[in-house]
């Protein structure tokens, strides 16, 4: 365009053509700068949703249902596109009196740049990929089949894979920056939810969120963000695994609260593995033990530093050994504190196996004995290729997507993540972000939304103890705390994976939905 009218002003100059001529290249010009713009706008690609009718038995009784598996278009607020949306959405056929008031749920994982299929295939869709807990699912073939766990007999399901996971990603006038962050993030999730409420006239429903790891934090400011800019109430929130706090949950922010926070984690996979020199015989004990040790003798050191006495910093020296099966010399050269990365290698580095971060009940050969922090994790390894190769052939083959585009189970957006967060009682950005904040306002303005959490104890990802934290310090009067419930599961970070974990997992989910659903 920009040449065109160079040219034209050109010859303008040194009138070397009639007035005619001139208008004849400046139609020309203009004809061109039109075939261009609709050319940019041809390459917008379309939302393309695939739509199949399904069955499957769910306690005894046999559910007919449709999937949908694609994209939803999103535009800007002047109409301009920005973006494809993916999602899979089940709904029961029912009668519309009775869809429009069934409960619905809407799912994701976390990272940030994680698909909806790890929840997808294991727990949530009709759908479940076959594993074996504990072993390395790395040869085919890799199965799916009926997941008799699955809420679709309560619930219909929603699951959502964020811009730059699965099929979803930026177009037109959208760029990474607009849903990259953790801002930006819950925005871009909340406006999907509402575009999918009134395309599927699903407002009257009864409706809830699920999110797991970084999705509890992306839960807990969508919450607010529905209710405070949407005026879209929930019912009820269900945190899985759930990171919410940077500051609590993070060790490499090297704050003292993330340390304490993870030593029951610790003292559990020492326990689990066997690696501690007085291994109590039950679980639930050991870890009431640990966590006093935690708070009153640990953390009160950690806090004073430098002024801590030798006799106090040799006290805690001999609890961590106790409690960690990792020597008080190696804690002591670590100055107390210990990250997962450390903690996993040097558990059992004597036998040449590293412990896993996301179910520390897994383990694997250690890549190097030398190694001082983590360079894979054994659970993904053991784990990854069944989900990967199932889904994908679930999602041609019965789903029928066709799709040019690879799936992105892990998307690359982390390193372009802005963590900043605009706390609704702060009204500034903080580069540290903090959603439980999000979440005790959408309990205090919405107070019959009630919120169920997951937690493992061998979760190294998110431990249990980060969760606790969290719950102990919201601002909520007690009557608002108890619309919290937590459950607590005897595996890792995707719990679900844990066969008895699977059968509670369902019973409590649904549970939840059916209660606050009336």
């Amino acid at each position: 365009m920009k040449s065109s009218i160079r040219l034209l002003q050109i010859i303008t100059t040194a009138t070397l053509l009639t007035y005619a001529s001139a208008a004849s290249v400046w139609a020309s010009a203009t004809d061109a700068a039109t075939a261009q713009a609709s050319k940019a706008e041809d390459k917008i690609p379309e939302a393309k949703v695939w739509t199949s009718k399904h069955q499957i038995s769910l306690a005894g009784k046999a559910i007919s249902y449709t999937a949908s598996a694609g994209t939803m278009l999103m535009k800007n607020d002047k109409d301009e596109p920005i973006a494809l949306f993916g999602y899979t959405a089940y709904v029961r056929d029912v009668k519309d009196d009775e869809q429009r008031v069934r409960p619905i749920v809407f799912a994701y994982n976390g990272g940030p740049g994680s698909s909806s299929a790890w929840l997808h295939m294991g727990i949530m869709g009709p759908k479940r990929t076959v594993v074996k807990d504990l072993e390395a699912n790395t040869r085919g073939p890799f199965l799916s089949v009926d997941n008799e766990y699955s809420i679709l007999d309560q619930a219909d399901i929603v699951m959502i894979d964020p811009v730059g996971t699965g099929y979803s990603r930026p177009v037109g006038k959208g760029e990474g920056k607009q849903f990259w962050g953790v801002d930006q993030d819950i925005k871009s999730v909340s406006d999907f939810i509402v575009k999918y409420v009134s395309q599927h006239q699903r407002w009257s429903s009864p409706k809830f969120i699920l999110g797991e790891s970084y999705g509890g934090m992306r839960t807990a400011g969508v919450a607010y963000e529905l209710l405070s800019k949407k005026n879209l109430a929930l019912n009820g929130i269900i945190l899985v695994s759930p990171y919410l706090d940077y500051g609590s949950g993070a060790t490499e922010s090297q704050l003292d609260t993330a340390y304490v926070n993870f030593l029951s984690t610790y003292a559990a996979t020492a326990w689990y593995h066997h690696a501690l020199a007085e291994r109590p015989a039950e679980l639930q004990p050991f870890l009431r033990e640990v966590e006093a040790f935690a708070r009153d003798v640990y953390a009160p050191v950690l806090f004073k530093g430098r002024r801590a006495s030798a006799e106090e910093r040799q006290r805690v020296l001999q609890g961590l050994a106790r409690y960690t099966g990792i020597s008080a010399q190696y804690w002591d050269r670590a100055n107390l504190r210990i990250d997962e990365g450390h903690f996993v290698q040097e558990l059992k580095r004597a036998t040449g196996r590293v412990v896993a971060r996301i179910d520390s009940r897994y383990q694997g050969d250690i890549l190097s004995p030398l190694a001082e922090s983590m360079k894979h994790d054994a659970y993904a390894s053991a784990i990854a290729p069944a989900f990967v190769a199932s889904f994908n052939d679930y999602y041609r083959r019965e789903l029928k997507v066709d799709a040019e585009r690879e799936y992105a189970f892990s998307g690359d957006v982390g390193r372009d993540w802005d963590a900043r967060h605009v706390q609704p009682d702060v009204g500034d950005k903080l580069t540290q972000p903090n959603t439980s904040v999000d979440l005790a306002w959408s309990m205090k303005l919405n107070p019959k939304m009630k919120v169920l959490i997951a937690t493992g104890y061998y979760d190294l990802a998110c431990p249990y103890g980060t969760v606790e934290y969290v719950l102990d310090h919201l601002d909520l009067t007690p009557e608002l705390r108890n619309n919290i419930g937590v459950d607590y599961y005897e595996a890792g970070h995707m719990m679900y994976v844990h066969p008895a974990s699977m059968v509670k997992f369902k019973r409590a989910l649904a549970g939840f939905v059916e209660s606050n659903s009336r």
